[in-house]
């Protein structure tokens, strides 16, 4: 037991941090994250021996801290915000990005915002949106990575990201209108 122990807290306990901010875009409430977060820590503590050495902690993490918002949002009776894209009120699918000067330089753009904004933005987007722009854009998985966390094809993935960021750059846009 021990052994198992020291492995969780070398291993596993320092991404306290990431399961924390992962939690908190997603629930978009401090007492809510943390919940989920020690919850999510709980789960991998006991799983701990199912742990595979040489695999990446941040992923077995991310994919422990889905499932476990996916059971709170079920206990809940709550759907993941599942909607068809049809149905959104901000449709990407055909638009190109704007042509601003400043949208050439996304980088920069983004910076523009508070992190407080971009949160804002990413939490009205639906859930499973928001989880690919979270590991894509936000933890830097690539479409494969993010599709075997999600369990669903790397085609979804693309789809997703694709429409999540022309959703928020949507978003993004009318909050610095509103700024200016």
């Amino acid at each position: 037991m021990a052994r198992l122990h020291a492995r969780f807290h070398e291993l596993i306990w320092p991404h306290l941090a990431h399961v924390l901010r992962v939690a908190q875009i997603l629930t978009g409430n401090t007492a809510d994250a943390e919940d989920l977060a020690q919850e999510t820590m709980m789960k991998a503590f006991r799983a701990i021996d199912q742990f595979q050495p040489g695999t990446d902690a941040r992923k077995w993490l991310t994919a422990i801290l889905r499932n476990a918002r996916v059971d709170r949002l079920r206990a809940a009776g709550a759907s993941l915000n599942d909607v068809s894209l049809e149905q959104l009120d901000v449709d990407v699918a055909d638009q190109s990005p704007p042509s601003e000067p400043e949208w050439e330089r996304p980088q920069e753009l983004l910076e523009s915002f508070s992190d407080a904004q971009v949160i804002a933005a990413m939490q009205r987007l639906p859930e499973e949106i928001r989880w690919t722009l979270l590991l894509v854009d936000v933890e830097g998985l690539d479409h494969a990575e993010a599709a075997k966390v999600l369990d669903v094809p790397v085609g979804t993935i693309k789809s997703r990201a694709h429409r999540g960021r022309g959703m928020l750059r949507t978003m993004l846009g009318w909050a610095r209108e509103v700024k200016s």
